[in-house]
């Protein structure tokens, strides 16, 4: 889904704090690189400066569209910066950096660094360390002729770790399985269905495991650009041993593909959530502002291209 509502950048922002600073993420975790289209901007951009209700969101990009630096500010004075480096399109450094009353907060400072070597098949090794030199984790992660992740290696003081990844392919089904430490982690099954006379839809249904045990599960329909047009969400019931519908959230789109709408069924109530924007009159036809009705909340972007765009006559 290339298109993040404010609620939608916050989850994305949260979950790439979570991935840069938590060294005991999910095994599964991969290391990611990400650029303008993860924030739904288009074009060279060089900055984009996001204002929510929560704080301020600074985004900076190289000229390949790689995100370079990430400054989330709670006040003047509390914020958190991330800088990524790379060498030759590859993630090579990642740190974050948490200050607090204007000093740099070293007990909680991170940095990741990374390597690659591929003379018996591609490896990255990942090495995190704290702003206090200790070192906290190493992941490795392998993969195979066909560039895929089959094997994560977790160790650090107290042991290891390893995540196993199985693929199965039936026909247009492909699946991929997570195994951690034996026990099933989360498993991801992507197939493509065409009907006659229609654009074929990609459908990615994604299992969670805690302990090998089922869940929760998430089921996304969208269309050959990527946009979602259908998402579910099920919780899993012991009592019936299998997944319930607890959500249900359908999209539709304007002309400039942006989201129009988001209806949203419950098991109690159904809602919807109106989009409008303003665009910033460039020939990419970015959004500087966004308006979420009925709530009446916005969030505004100010964008920065590496050379000047002209205005559309």
């Amino acid at each position: 889904m290339k298109y993040f509502s404010n609620l939608v950048i916050r989850v994305l922002f949260l979950s790439l704090l979570c991935f840069v600073i938590s060294p005991t993420r999910s095994y599964t975790q991969e290391p990611k690189i990400f650029t303008t289209a993860d924030y739904d901007l288009k074009g060279n951009v060089k900055s984009c400066l996001v204002i929510t209700d929560y704080g301020k969101e600074a985004f900076e990009f190289n000229e390949n569209g790689l995100l370079t630096k990430l400054t989330t500010r709670y006040s003047d004075t509390d914020y958190d910066i991330n800088y990524f480096k790379y060498q030759d399109g590859q993630l090579q450094e990642k740190r974050l950096e948490n200050y607090r009353e204007d000093s740099l907060d070293r007990s909680t400072s991170i940095a990741n660094m990374y390597s690659i070597d591929t003379l018996s098949g591609k490896i990255i090794t990942e090495k995190i360390y704290s702003y206090q030199n200790e070192f906290l984790d190493q992941y490795k992660y392998f993969y195979d002729d066909q560039d895929r992740l089959f094997r994560i290696r977790r160790s650090n003081n107290e042991g290891l770790d390893e995540t196993v990844v199985e693929y199965e392919s039936i026909k247009e089904e492909l699946t991929q399985t997570f195994i951690l430490n034996g026990s099933i982690h989360r498993s991801v099954r992507t197939s493509v269905s065409e009907q006659k006379g229609e654009s074929p839809l990609k459908t990615v249904l994604e299992k969670e495991y805690l302990e090998g045990e089922p869940l929760k599960a998430s089921e996304r329909v969208l269309d050959t650009t990527g946009k979602i047009l259908k998402e579910q969400k099920f919780g899993f019931d012991k009592n019936k041993g299998s997944f319930v519908l607890e959500q249900e959230i359908f999209y539709s789109y304007n002309e400039q593909h942006l989201v129009a709408r988001k209806t949203i069924n419950s098991k109690v109530a159904e809602s919807s959530l109106d989009y409008v924007y303003q665009l910033d009159g460039k020939i990419y036809g970015n959004w500087i502002k966004q308006i979420i009705m009925p709530q009446n909340t916005y969030t505004t972007r100010k964008i920065e291209y590496y050379e000047d765009i002209p205005i559309q006559e």
